[in-house]
């Protein structure tokens, strides 16, 4: 990775007082933002830092201007927890056990009655901790390439895309914080947003949008939270398969927009082998699937700035809790996977699925006495299990169904 080369690209444009033309720096961003020096950019750590002292220049450098009295940082101070299913908290004090996260946040004001919000968290794993898929006993560093410089990187794209271009609506920009250890920047921020909440429009989120495959499959969450949404996603597609689902619920930064009844689109291009392991890096990424991505969305964007106000509406799921389980089979599941059954996108080494041999691709259709018809069938059946159980678990392996033996 070249890094030297890509700082002094940035140290040029910087000099700037102004970007005049757009410029595509999206390789640039996510190579600076993944690079080692960062060490995982886990927030509350120097490398987060560091990495919000570029987001802020690369907003200077857009044009973008601060919406906040303190300028573009928004700090938030935690308790970390080292319990996996409880979340840090909030808190005012100020003591050696509190950690600081820093949300970064721009603005395009274009004098009009509302305001969308586009967002990215930019925070990773650091060495790993508990979220790491990463097995080995030596600790490496999480550069989180797709995981999520390649969201922010995006997020800054549209910047500059969208500066200076007519709209009726304006625009706040969030980098986000503390996403991966419960989404608290972008909870946060919904609680201390700097204009009055009822003049955001929607909400557009983009968490590992880098790993586009080659059947250009794209996935968009929250398509059912606003009426409008289904009809300008598909009329603006020329390029990709899509695979939409309508809830407003899910583990990224659209949630607590969500929550609070703004629509909203989540887009991520799915899950890999990589995913929350050292081996999420920069020269994995699809750079020309990312322009694609990045200039989809600002088709839809454009397209519903036609459109006023959008009308929000709750998605029909969002009250279907999500199981709680003591074990894990071991499978990075395919998010993007519209068929019958839970398809495999990964296995990891030495957890009960590669032990019985199962395989990516291959798709769960049944574990136990529990039939899996989709991901949250899969879920409902792996909460049905304790640690020391045996069962047995039905695939379908290149159209063939075959018995595995587990051991949890």
């Amino acid at each position: 990775m070249k890094l030297i080369k890509y700082l002094c690209i940035f140290i040029l444009i910087t000099s700037c007082n102004k970007t005049e033309t757009y410029l595509n720096l999206m390789k640039e961003d996510v190579a600076i933002l993944s690079h080692d020096s960062l060490s995982g950019r886990e927030t509350g750590t120097k490398g987060e830092k560091i990495a919000s002292e570029y987001i802020k220049k690369r907003f200077k450098t857009l044009n973008l201007k601060p919406i906040l009295e303190e300028g573009y940082i928004q700090k938030f101070n935690f308790k970390p927890t080292s319990n996996p299913h409880q979340a840090p908290s909030f808190t005012n004090e100020l003591t050696d056990s509190v950690s600081t996260g820093i949300n970064v946040i721009g603005y395009i004001d274009n004098n009009a009655k509302h305001v969308v919000v586009i967002g990215a968290h930019y925070d990773h794993l650091g060495y790993g901790g508990s979220n790491s898929l990463y097995r080995d006993k030596e600790k490496q560093i999480h550069n989180g390439a797709d995981d999520n410089a390649s969201g922010t990187a995006m997020m800054l794209d549209l910047a500059g895309k969208l500066i200076g271009i007519p709209s009726q609506n304006n625009y706040i920009f969030v980098a986000f914080s503390g996403e991966e250890i419960g989404l608290l920047g972008s909870n946060y921020f919904t609680k201390n947003i700097p204009i009055d909440m009822s003049k955001i429009n929607y909400m557009i989120n983009m968490d590992m949008v880098g790993r586009l495959k080659p059947d250009s499959t794209l996935a968009i969450f929250g398509v059912g939270t606003s009426p409008i949404f289904k009809q300008v996603i598909n009329s603006s597609n020329k390029t990709f398969k899509l695979s939409l689902k309508d809830s407003g619920v899910g583990p990224s930064d659209h949630t607590s927009f969500y929550t609070n009844n703004i629509p909203v689109l989540h887009f991520f291009t799915g899950q890999h082998e990589d995913y929350h392991k050292p081996s999420d890096d920069y020269h994995k990424i699809n750079f020309d699937g990312m322009k694609l991505i990045s200039n989809y969305i600002f088709d839809i964007i454009s397209q519903l700035n036609n459109h006023g106000k959008l009308k929000f509406r709750k998605t029909i799921n969002e009250s279907q809790e999500v199981p709680r389980f003591k074990v894990s089979l071991g499978v990075i599941p395919d998010y993007l996977f519209s068929g019958r059954g839970m398809r495999i996108d990964g296995v990891s080494e030495n957890r009960p699925a590669q032990i019985a041999g199962l395989l990516k691709g291959d798709i769960v259709i049944k574990m136990g006495d529990h039939d899996v018809k989709d991901m949250m069938g899969y879920m409902n059946a792996l909460s049905k299990f304790e640690k020391g159980d045996e069962t047995t678990v039905i695939i379908s392996r290149d159209e063939t169904e075959l018995v595995k033996k587990i051991i949890f």
